[in-house]
Formats: structure tokens, sequence, C-alpha cells
């Protein structure tokens, strides 16, 4: 295993489905969504539109949002103090918006761990901000019409170890010479 302490962090960083209440600084959350805009997007054009909701009446409701989804009553995004959105461009108006904000997720995941941070990925954000509710909480949050949901984070301190490495399947990669 690489002592990179970048590589370190990849190769650590494991989904957090239990937060301590506290919520995460101002600055720790900016480092963050600072890292999620530094994510790669096709053509450079940062189709991502990034929004962190620490209101806890907001948070309630996006949880019911998200859980009517799944057909169930349990919090999808754990208990997180933050819960941090990703918007992208209607896939007509951009084909790699879905990528492109996974790119987002992925980066503010990392960072998140780095700083000693857990998150979650969240799923379910394109059906929920496909509703009525959903698009006029978009509008409220001042996004440009025309955008869907791509994905969440769950964001806080996490409540426990973290779980163990799942094994990784013996033929996971090939190089080819």
């Amino acid at each position: 295993m690489s002592k990179n302490v970048v590589v370190q962090a990849l190769l650590t960083r494991r989904s957090v489905r239990q937060f301590q209440e506290k919520q995460v600084s101002d600055e720790e959350l900016k480092t963050v969504l600072e890292a999620g805009t530094y994510a790669p997007s096709s053509m450079g054009r940062q189709s991502a539109w990034i929004v962190a909701v620490q209101d806890k009446a907001l948070i309630s409701q996006l949880t019911k949002m998200n859980a009517a989804v799944m057909g169930t009553t349990n919090d999808p995004y754990y208990g997180a103090p933050t819960i941090v959105l990703v918007f992208g461009p209607d896939l007509t108006q951009w084909p790699n918006a879905q990528l492109d904000g996974a790119l987002v997720l992925g980066n503010m995941m990392n960072a998140a761990h780095a700083i000693g941070l857990g998150s979650c990925w969240i799923h379910r954000e394109q059906q929920m901000f496909a509703t009525e509710e959903g698009k006029l909480l978009m509008k409220r949050f001042g996004l440009p019409e025309g955008l869907i949901g791509i994905g969440a984070l769950a964001l806080g301190y996490p409540a426990g170890d973290s779980p163990a490495p799942k094994a990784r399947k013996a033929d996971y990669y090939r190089v080819i010479r």
C-alpha cells in the first residue's frame, strides 16, 4: 500500500451511515464544497451546482421526500447534520451532466474523509427534484431552471469506527501491454 497521503485517503475512505449530532464547522464545509468545485468536468464546463443544507426543517423535508421515493419512512441520510445536494443540467441539454455531478460527489467524499469527516453517497435526488415540491425547492435554492438532481452526500462527523473494507475481487483490473 502506498504511503502517499492522497492515495491513503482514497484507499481508506468508507461510507459512513452513523453520524454525531454535532454540525460540521464552516471551514470544514467550505473545504469539502471547494473540493467539489475542482472535480474534473466534461469540456471544463463545470456543469454541476452544489447546495449544502444544514437547516433542520429543510433536512427533515428532504428526508421525507427521499424516503417517499424509496417507499419507506427510514432516514435515507442517516441522521447526518449536513446534506450536500448536487444538481446538473437536464440530460437533453448536457448528456454528461450525471457524469460531471458524480465526479463532484466523489471529490467531496474524498475531501471529507481526508479532513476527518464522514460521508455517504445518497441516490434518488433525480426523482425527488422532478416533483413539484422539488422544483419549488430548487427555485428556493436560487438555482437556474432546467436542472435535475444528480445525487447527495450525507455529511458529518462519524459516530463510531469506519467499517472494514470489503475484499476486492481478484480480477478487478487488468494491464494489457
